[in-house]
């Protein structure tokens, strides 16, 4: 697709296409207001006559003659007061849909001068085309590797958005969104695939393909011999009965000072997640190929760094295994000595998310770090809290977890804080080893928190619970390429600090 940023009025841009805002109640973007004028007032007509309503994501789409344009689309954006950014999302959301498989070739979207209620920052310039950029690579994916007959080709092939100029300000943020909806794409594709081709080795591989894509990115792979000889015996313990070797994938990105520390990215990366010894229910196994939902995000927040170039140091470590029943698997019962040499009794080895953590946890304090923010598909527990709108976000440290929380809310990809409280770290005790890898079924997702906490003391930490946000499913069934835009705001939010 071919993306541009212009600043020329729309009656001076050809399109097949044009997209323009109308409120419910309240004033007209001055782009709507242009476009009714040059069309004798249509617009009008048509809300008054109520074939065009302005609420929030509807749509009205309308044959042209005559004018720059082949058609117009007129897109809802509600009365003014309830214009909050997720409003404003749907509304783009919305536009996506309808242009994306329709008969234009070119449309020109002019919806970056619709005012958003909010926090200054959600309703400038800077952030709206931002947000347009990641919506329309978000929307446009399409994942169809897998099937025998190729989708047909999309007729849509250049979008022309306007803003009220193409400084750099306004075009960095317009390419930043983009990039951040390419990283998100990449997530969904390392997500959708499925899991005899989606294993720690093909991980691995992915990784070294980013390096070469993007030079500024180095990639290291470790295997089970090395990780054996640095004492990971808890993450060792998940790959222990599967034919597939685990892989700690290490990609750093340099592109901050040399003394200055690194923010730490760690993903749990499951390929696929039987359960070992404590077998799923076979109902809805098969979503298990998005237990790597963490790793994918890092892998996606990692590209949009590596497109955007920030001047910032970024670590990103994906402990990657695969959790299977076999005759070398382990068992419930089970101790075994992590690599910060604290033993861990494993009732349970579906609760293998936990025990690849934290090695990869205690590894990553060799970098430094600034912080750490580790994310993974881990509770079925933060589902039943939260649903699939927020992730649940602990951590032993406010400020870090006030940062993730505004980042989000601004990305419009929303956290919710949970309690790390000394309390719940009880539930955790163990009569043979230092502690046990489940809680009990209280505060299922805080005691996952706890357990990860233990390996975590030596930095500002934080945990991203994404089980409820990293993938659909039912009829929309796919990866979501969340938590991306969190992690990408709060990144390119510390640039320079």
């Amino acid at each position: 697709m071919n993306f541009t940023l212009s600043s020329k009025p729309i009656t001076d841009i050809k399109a097949d296409c044009l997209v323009v805002a109308l409120p419910e109640k309240g004033t007209w973007p001055e782009s709507t207001t242009r476009a009714d004028e040059l069309l004798g007032g249509q617009i009008k007509t048509l809300q008054k006559n109520g074939d065009a309503t302005g609420k929030t994501a509807s749509t009205l789409l309308v044959p042209l003659e005559g004018q720059p344009w082949s058609r117009l689309l007129i897109v809802g954006t509600g009365a003014d007061k309830d214009r909050t950014p997720t409003a404003y999302r749907k509304a783009l959301i919305a536009t996506a849909g309808q242009i994306s498989d329709g008969p234009s070739k070119h449309a020109a979207i002019a919806l970056a001068d619709t005012p958003v209620t909010g926090p200054e920052a959600s309703g400038s310039e800077t952030a709206k085309l931002n947000l347009i950029g990641r919506i329309l690579e978000d929307q446009f994916y399409r994942f169809s590797g897998f099937k025998s007959e190729k989708l047909s080709t999309r007729k849509l092939a250049k979008i022309t958005v306007t803003a009220s100029g193409t400084g750099k300000a306004l075009k960095d943020a317009f390419n930043l969104g983009l990039a951040t909806g390419r990283g998100m794409n990449l997530t969904k594709d390392l997500g959708n695939t499925p899991p005899n081709v989606c294993h720690p080795s093909w991980l691995a591989e992915q990784a070294e393909k980013l390096s070469k894509e993007y030079d500024v990115v180095k990639t290291d792979v470790l295997d089970e011999k090395q990780m054996k000889k640095l004492g990971m015996n808890s993450l060792l313990s998940v790959s222990a009965g599967s034919a597939q070797p685990a892989k700690l994938i290490v990609m750093e990105y340099r592109g901050g000072k040399a003394d200055e520390k690194p923010y730490v990215l760690v993903g749990k990366g499951i390929t696929f997640d039987t359960g070992g010894i404590s077998l799923k229910p076979g109902e809805a196994m098969d979503e298990m190929k998005y237990d790597m939902g963490g790793a994918a995000a890092v892998f996606g927040a990692m590209r949009t760094v590596a497109e955007t170039k920030p001047k910032m140091n970024v670590v990103a470590v994906i402990a990657a295994a695969e959790n299977m029943p076999s005759g070398t698997a382990t068992r419930p019962g089970d101790i075994v000595t992590s690599m910060s040499g604290q033993t861990i009794e494993i009732l349970n080895t579906d609760a293998e998310g936990r025990l690849v953590l934290c090695d990869a946890l205690t590894y990553v304090k060799k970098f430094d770090p600034e912080v750490v923010v580790d994310m993974a598909t881990l509770t079925g527990a933060c589902i039943i809290a939260l649903g699939s709108h927020a992730t649940g976000l602990l951590s032993n440290n406010d400020a870090l977890a006030n940062d993730l929380l505004a980042a989000g809310e601004r990305a419009g990809d929303r956290a919710w804080r949970l309690p790390l409280w000394d309390e719940y770290q009880s539930q955790l005790d163990s009569n043979f080893a230092d502690m046990q890898n489940i809680g009990g079924r209280p505060a299922g997702t805080i005691t996952a928190a706890c357990f990860l906490s233990r390996f975590a003391k030596d930095y500002r930490w934080a945990h991203l619970d994404i089980a409820g946000t990293a993938w659909l499913s039912g009829k929309a069934k796919g990866s979501t390429g969340r938590p991306v835009p969190m992690l990408v705001d709060y990144l390119m939010s510390n640039v320079g600090k």
